[in-house]
């Protein structure tokens, strides 16, 4: 059975920081790219990041270059997303979710083959 499992939301104050943790079971890991959404309430889902199979390249949205960093540690079958400098905006429901190999066209949902259950992060100012 395929999962995706994300841990690590919270309740943050603005300015402080977040590591989120989305751990891959039921498929063949290096083979996959993962990518981060985050929908926050009234929101579309929003791609933020992604990094491509086998530690590949890694793609930030413009909304969290520069704060947020993507990493994967292939022996334990886990993509992290460090949030650093959060901020109110960044208030969402984050999602990890996969698709074959690439980050093709990373931002849209509908390229992706599997998803997590989300986890709640809430920056309060």
């Amino acid at each position: 059975e395929v999962q995706l499992v994300e841990s690590g939301g919270g309740l943050v104050q603005a300015g402080g920081s977040l590591r989120l943790s989305c751990a891959a079971s039921g498929f063949t890991f290096d083979d996959y790219a993962i990518g981060w959404f985050r929908q926050a309430p009234g929101k579309e889902r929003e791609g933020i990041s992604c990094i491509s199979s086998s530690d590949g390249p890694t793609y930030y949205a413009d909304s969290v270059k520069g704060r947020f960093t993507i990493s994967s540690d292939n022996a334990k079958n886990t993509v992290y997303l460090q949030m650093n400098s959060l901020k109110p905006e960044d208030t969402a429901v984050y999602y990890c979710a996969a698709q074959d190999y690439y980050c093709l066209h990373y931002e849209g949902a509908g390229w992706y083959d599997y998803w997590g259950q989300g986890t709640q992060v809430t920056v309060s100012s």
